[in-house]
């Protein structure tokens, strides 16, 4: 053997990245196999190549009769027989070899001899480059499981070359691929030849066919990491994706907190005329994606995360983790979403059981439960007045300490008595009466927060003195239609006279 096999292992080292000595063993290995094939061979040998020069001498061991038995390796019991795959017929088991590690534990008392023959010939070269060849495939496995391994939850790049009905083949190396499995793809997308993705590696497994990769396009995990890459300020640790909820190809809601004082964390997501979000929506062909600030509070954060839904008055309950929401009516059914995806993603991104009711509905559930929905008592730690206004709602006023209304005269009343007397409830009109249409006040998209209360009680007198003028104006105008009836009457009655 020459020097240029060795230059040539170590140019195939440098190229596969394997350690050369991986290589070198791997050369002795195929060396000795292709000995044993020689009928004048010894049973037991040892193949030794010079590193400098490319020589090899193939030493026979003379191993003492008392330490064979340790130095051997006894090879594992299949139950299947061994048959060879060329002929067919079955063979005998291999014979037990020598562990060179144990070997070199003996190495006083073992001998050597060479043996080397002049000539191994054709049939020993071509075993050679067979045996070094399976060598280097298993490293360059062992290479690539060792690599990817670790490496699972990562954001990977590739390039699509074949699309099946089982699975899709993506190319992430020159020397690596990875499966994209039906169950992993984004329903609606399509997947060419040539086309460049983006996907999540989902697992990594070893198999006799080398490293098995699988990835994703339906994790959550990967709008996190397209997130980071567009966003400076997460791969900086100022702003943090702390959740993600999303159904693959439809819509997707990402909780994101800020670490810093000064920084916008839905701003930057965002970026400049939303850029950045745009660069997330193209990668996941136009998968719709809301941005929601996390907040410690659960009821903001549930309001939120309702979005685009505008959300007029959140009651949590802490022990159940649920949530009950009241929205406009002509909100209902955006805070719903189509088929229930908005409420569905808000709720699996918050953690809470959420509840949307219209505000009509839950006028109408105070009403039928004597002030409160389904009848039940609130408590003192309530956040709004018991009492219900003439136009069927609640009042939007915090109650007093220690009391179920707030603080306006009629409603104290209402708590001395000991609740709303029906006959101050709404009724409804009878079928025979003219409606007349009422036009109300524009009302404000947000809650009625607790400070505002005085203003909300002028509000409410100013209403009622409202009430109590339109009742004088109709009394009035009762009067003077009986003296106009009165005075119709006499002039007839006039002539006759």
């Amino acid at each position: 053997m020459s020097k240029e096999i060795i230059d040539a292992l170590e140019a195939i080292a440098d190229e596969k990245a394997i350690p050369v000595d991986t290589l070198m063993g791997a050369l002795e290995a195929a060396l000795l196999s292709a000995y044993k094939k020689d009928p004048d061979s010894v049973e037991y040998a040892r193949v030794e190549v010079n590193r400098d020069s490319g020589d090899f001498i193939v030493w026979q061991l003379m191993i003492p009769s008392d330490i064979l038995p340790q130095v051997l390796s006894v090879p594992e019991e299949t139950d299947q027989p061994l048959i060879d795959p060329e002929t067919g017929e079955a063979r005998e088991p291999a014979a037990p070899e020598v562990d060179f590690a144990k070997v070199d534990e003996f190495g006083d008392k073992i001998g050597t001899h060479n043996v080397t023959p002049e000539n191994f010939g054709r049939i020993a070269a071509v075993t050679a480059k067979q045996v070094l060849l399976q060598r280097v495939r298993e490293a360059e496995r062992e290479l690539t499981f060792d690599e990817y391994k670790d490496r699972v939850g990562e954001l990977i790049n590739g390039v699509i070359q074949q699309t099946d009905s089982r699975y899709t083949l993506v190319r992430l190396t020159e020397t690596t691929e990875a499966l994209l499995p039906r169950s992993e793809q984004v329903e609606g997308e399509r997947y060419d030849n040539a086309q460049r993705i983006k996907a999540i590696i989902k697992e990594v497994s070893a198999s006799p066919k080398g490293p098995s990769i699988i990835v994703s396009r339906r994790d959550p995990n990967l709008i996190k990491e397209l997130f980071e890459l567009e966003v400076p300020e997460m791969a900086d640790g100022l702003v943090e994706i702390t959740d993600v909820a999303r159904e693959p190809g439809y819509r997707s809601k990402i909780a994101v907190i800020s670490h810093a004082d000064g920084v916008d964390p839905v701003g930057a997501c965002v970026g400049p005329r939303g850029s950045r979000v745009r660069m997330v929506v193209s990668e996941l062909r136009g998968e719709k994606i809301d941005i929601i600030p996390f907040n410690d509070e659960p009821a903001r954060f549930v309001a939120k995360a309702l979005s685009p839904a505008r959300v007029r008055e959140v009651l949590v309950d802490d022990e159940q983790r649920q949530a009950t929401v009241i929205v406009p009516d002509d909100q209902l059914a955006l805070a719903i979403g189509r088929s229930g995806q908005n409420a569905r993603l808000a709720a699996r991104l918050t953690g809470w059981r959420i509840d949307i009711k219209s505000e009509s509905d839950y006028a109408q559930d105070a009403v039928d439960g004597g002030g409160t929905p389904g009848g039940e008592e609130q408590e003192d730690t309530q956040v709004r007045c018991a009492a219900v206004l003439s136009n069927g709602r609640r009042c939007p006023n915090a109650p007093v300490e220690g009391s179920r209304y707030c603080g306006l005269d009629a409603h104290q009343e209402y708590e001395r008595m000991g609740g709303q007397p029906a006959a101050s409830l709404p009724q409804e009109e009878p079928a025979d009466e003219v409606e007349v249409e009422q036009v109300e006040a524009p009302e404000t998209e947000e809650a009625v927060a607790v400070e505002e209360a005085p203003a909300v009680d002028e509000a409410v007198e100013t209403e009622v003195a409202e009430e109590t003028a339109d009742e004088v104006a109709e009394a009035v105008a009762e009067e003077i239609e009986s003296e106009s009836d009165l005075a119709d009457d006499s002039e007839e009655s006039a002539p006759e006279a």
